[in-house]
């Protein structure tokens, strides 16, 4: 019987190590076509759609209603979850790719567990929406990422069901550690904690972090990988390390054998080695490891503490289900990691064959997959942004740039594509980003690191320690400040001026508009002695006619320039005077009292609204004006500027795309210390985000919520200089 067991398993590594060795092109080839062969139902060429009825989704509530399936029915019903997704998001836009890749999965996973006295954290949370779908949210799905609705990611106070919230990446496996631990400390019957971790995630720092520690204190918990190939968003981006996905684990993933008869091998050999006497036993344990470390050499993984097991085919529900029903009931304490292969976009044509362009997407049309997008009026910001650094870069050969693992949001696609050699994607690594260009400033490099002013949170430490307090000129591009749409309270970037604005040594700038935009990527470039911040908003430019009519640019041929200027550092601008622009506003009768003297210092796209509402103030009440000026720069302060209207007007107004904390607290606090406050004769108000969070809805419903568009401004002028009566609170409670 030992001589049997031992041939059967040189036999099977023998098979397994042909594997490993074999090509890895006909490796990779072999995973899609099995990956692709376990869905039948996928259409060839459009038009595709989906199930015309839905019995088995319709029979399913609750993860508690899945239980009473046989593994035929789990895959019909993970069938008509795709096609719910895919009809939801449609209609909605949202998270398309990453949810399609996780169907079976999440299925495997409601049938096997138990939520929510099981814990299932969803990393990135945008793979969520199969989840939502399943945990009673079916019928809410048509206000996902919509005012009022549901998050596109998971949520705690949304569901009972969402264990843990996150928007961010990188986070599941030290949340798993903690979760795990606890039950133990609190002796709690059941102890299954999962952290389902994909779309790059794996390459946060933290993400080893958390590895490191559950191997070190042994917490019972299963890492599952989702190995969906995507580990840079869009993967294929033009960059210093090619068009593969940035990082080497994502090619150390792609070299581990996907090898289903030995796995399968491995579990028979396992039950039957319990019939045999314990001596055998131990003998047949060490030919197991052998075989493993035969096969694929060992695996980071393991010399982290994990007891691996993989790759295994992510839409294979024959096999899925009962291997996470055999990591529930083992006894061990050990942690798990669970490796899974699976195809981005898995089952929809469209999603598969372009899985960056559709992982996140506006509605679109479910036949064809074809994106329903509004042709712009004016590029955005982010395009504006790298076309300009494109500028600068082919007259300076020291310009590189940075971004962590976001080349399409940042505009580093862009520019990338004109000097992949000078672009850098490291991943979803903030902290990195950041200490590597202070790194190449060493060296006198020029890097543009750019990151989303949301995840720049992950790398404060870094701008703090690595870059200000040794006055680095690295320049630091934050994309998506302010609020920005439907991603919700994880993804504003509300708190960038309040976090940046405290550290010394930095230069902070924010352009009003895509000229400014321009100019201030030029002076970013110019300047070299410290480091500099610009940041800037979703969304688009303005465009010629605007900019002149309401900005009052003076365009040559009214055309806006081609390419932007160095400007001043720490001095502002003057947009608007009295009755109208600069040059007719010297003329004006307007604001003959203090009083009746406004003025608007705006920092940002704000400017946009505040000109708006002066027009709109000056044209119902022919005794007042109002100026506005653009502060341009946060940090250094224009303090002349600031003073100028502190002197002219009775009232002075800061308005800010940023939190509490930020520009209007830096301009009161120069007020203060001035003195400018102290004979009474200016009143100040600061207009900021409030001190709460916002969550999915429109920009534009976002900002209206906060109080910062342009009737909220008006509204404000019209309180202070006493042309509208504010409400007394007390009052309204006795009417109601």
């Amino acid at each position: 019987m030992r001589l049997s067991l031992s041939a059967l398993l040189l036999a099977a590594t023998t098979a397994s190590f042909t594997a490993a060795f074999a090509p890895p092109s006909l490796r990779q080839n072999g995973v899609k076509t099995k990956l692709r062969a376990a869905e039948s139902t996928n259409i060839p060429g459009p038009p595709y759609s989906g199930p015309a009825v839905k019995p088995i989704l319709d029979s399913v509530s609750y993860p508690q209603d899945m239980k009473r399936l046989d593994v035929r029915e789990l895959k019909q019903l993970a069938h008509e979850l795709r096609w719910e997704v895919l009809e939801s998001v449609s209609k909605t836009g949202g998270h398309l790719s990453s949810s399609l890749g996780v169907t079976e999965l999440t299925v495997a996973l409601h049938y096997v567990f138990d939520m929510p006295e099981d814990d299932i954290i969803w990393d990135v949370a945008h793979q969520c929406y199969p989840h939502k779908i399943l945990t009673g949210r079916r019928e809410r799905m048509s206000g996902l990422r919509q005012l009022g609705g549901i998050s596109g990611f998971c949520k705690r106070k949304e569901s009972p069901y969402d264990s843990f919230g996150a928007g961010h990446s990188s986070t599941s496996i030290s949340a798993a550690q903690g979760m795990s631990i606890a039950k133990s400390l609190l002796n709690k019957r059941r102890n299954n904690c999962i952290a389902v971790i994909g779309d790059g995630a794996i390459t946060g720092g933290m993400a080893y972090e958390a590895m490191n520690s559950a191997g070190y204190l042994q917490s019972r918990m299963i890492v599952i990988l989702n190995d969906n190939g995507q580990v840079s968003l869009p993967t294929g981006t033009p960059s210093a390390g090619g068009t593969v996905p940035a990082s080497q684990l994502s090619t150390y993933t792609s070299n581990l054998l996907v090898s289903k008869p030995f796995q399968d091998f491995r579990d028979f050999a396992k039950s039957f080695n319990k019939l045999l006497p314990e001596g055998i036993q131990d003998v047949n344990k060490r030919i197991d490891e052998y075989a493993r470390g035969l096969v694929s050499g060992g695996t980071l993984f393991e010399e982290l503490g994990f007891y691996y097991v993989g790759p295994v085919d992510g839409h294979d529900l024959d096999n899925l289900v009962p291997i996470l029903e055999k990591l529930r009931d083992s006894p061990n304490n050990k942690p798990v990691l669970l490796h899974l292969k699976t195809v981005k976009g898995y089952g929809y044509p469209p999603a598969e064959a372009a899985s960056d362009k559709m992982h996140g997407v506006g509605k679109f049309n479910l036949g064809t997959g074809a994106q329903f997008k509004s042709k712009p009026t004016a590029p955005s910001f982010t395009s504006i942004f790298a076309n300009a650094l494109i500028d600068a870069a082919i007259d300076d050969r020291a310009i590189v740039g940075i971004t962590a693992a976001m080349p399409g949001g940042t505009g580093m696609d862009i520019f990338g594509r004109r000097f992949p050699k000078r672009t850098f994607d490291v991943g979803i690594a903030e902290q990195h980003a950041v200490c590597m260009g202070a790194g190449m400033a060493c060296e006198g490099l020029k890097p543009f690191v750019c990151i989303y002013s949301t995840f720049m949170q992950r790398g404060y430490d870094q701008v703090v320690h690595d870059v200000a307090i040794q006055n680095l000129p690295v320049r630091m591009i934050l994309d998506r400040g302010g609020f920005v749409g439907n991603d919700g309270p994880t993804h504003h970037g509300c708190y960038d001026l309040s976090y940046m604005g405290c550290i010394p040594n930095l230069i902070i700038m924010s352009p009003s508009d895509e000229i400014e935009l321009k100019n201030m990527v030029m002076t970013c470039a110019a300047y070299d002695d410290g480091p500099t911040v610009l940041r800037y908003p979703r969304g688009t430019g303005y465009g010629a006619e605007k900019l002149q009519s309401l900005f009052g640019y003076k365009l040559k041929n009214d055309e806006i320039p081609a390419k932007g200027e160095v400007i001043p550092i720490g001095k502002g601008r003057i947009i608007r005077g009295a009755g109208g622009m600069i040059d007719t506003s010297k003329d004006s009768t307007r604001g003959k009292s203090r009083k009746d003297r406004v003025a608007i210092l705006s920092l940002g796209t704000r400017l946009h609204e505040a000109l708006v509402a002066a027009q709109e103030v000056e044209d119902m009440h022919d005794d007042i004006s109002v100026t506005v000026a653009d502060a341009r720069y946060m940090k250094p302060l224009d303090v002349d500027l600031v003073r100028d209207l502190a002197d002219d007007h009775g009232v002075l107004i800061t308005i800010e795309e940023g939190s509490i904390g930020g520009f209007g607290d830096h301009v009161l606090h120069f007020l203060s210390l001035d003195g400018l406050l102290d004979d009474g004769n200016l009143k100040f108000r600061p207009m900021v985000i409030p001190d709460t969070y916002f969550e999915a809805a429109t920009q534009f419903e976002q900002y209206d919520q906060a109080g910062l568009n342009s009737r909220h401004i008006k509204g404000t002028i019209l309180r202070l200089t006493r042309r509208m009566e504010v409400p007394v609170l007390e009052a309204i409670e006795q009417e109601a």
